[in-house]
């Protein structure tokens, strides 16, 4: 049996995250923001995946977090993918994500190993909602300016987690399939 699979980091974001949150709700944009709990740092997307893979996958998470102490990464301003001109996705930037990339880069290193394409084009960032439609842009735009740079709050990573997603017309469900713990 297959689940749709991502390895992330769970994001315990703070009153910054619930302004913009709050912010992108009202903001009269034509977009779905991300639920609370479910906010996440997506380091790998794995797709469609048998279940029978999770223990080659908990190999790759164990080596890629390998020597990596647990560490606090800052939510600084807004942004969005692919562009201001047509926006799909806005998220908050990250301050102090080294540790991110590095075991992003290992595990596309070493899910490639066992039969995943590499991803190669990690980019830290947090996603905050998904835009439907250009309805209301320069409001999201507004946003864009109002919290370009803000210190939005902090999250401590002290695991990396992979997540089993079941989507609905109500939004995504994830659910924790395994969990590794960093400075091992």
């Amino acid at each position: 049996m297959s689940f749709r699979a991502f390895i992330a980091v769970d994001a315990e974001a703070g009153p910054g995250a619930d302004r913009v949150l709050t912010a992108l709700r009202t903001s009269g944009a034509d977009l779905k923001p991300v639920e609370r709990p479910n906010l996440h740092l997506t380091l790998r997307f794995l797709g469609d995946t048998e279940e029978s893979r999770a223990r080659d996958i908990r190999r790759a998470m164990e080596l890629g977090v390998q020597g990596v102490p647990p560490f606090e990464v800052r939510f600084r301003g807004l942004g969005v993918f692919p562009n201001q001109n047509h926006i799909r996705v806005v998220w908050m930037g990250l301050e102090g994500a080294e540790p991110l990339s590095l075991i992003a880069g290992r595990l596309d290193e070493e899910l490639s190993k066992v039969g995943f394409g590499r991803e190669g084009n990690f980019s830290p960032h947090l996603t905050v909602a998904r835009v439907r439609s250009p309805r209301n842009r320069e409001r999201l735009l507004d946003l864009l300016d109002r919290y370009g740079t803000d210190d939005l709050g902090s999250t401590r990573v002290e695991r990396i987690i992979l997540k089993k997603s079941v989507l609905s017309s109500s939004g995504p469900t994830y659910t924790n399939v395994e969990e590794v713990a960093l400075g091992r």
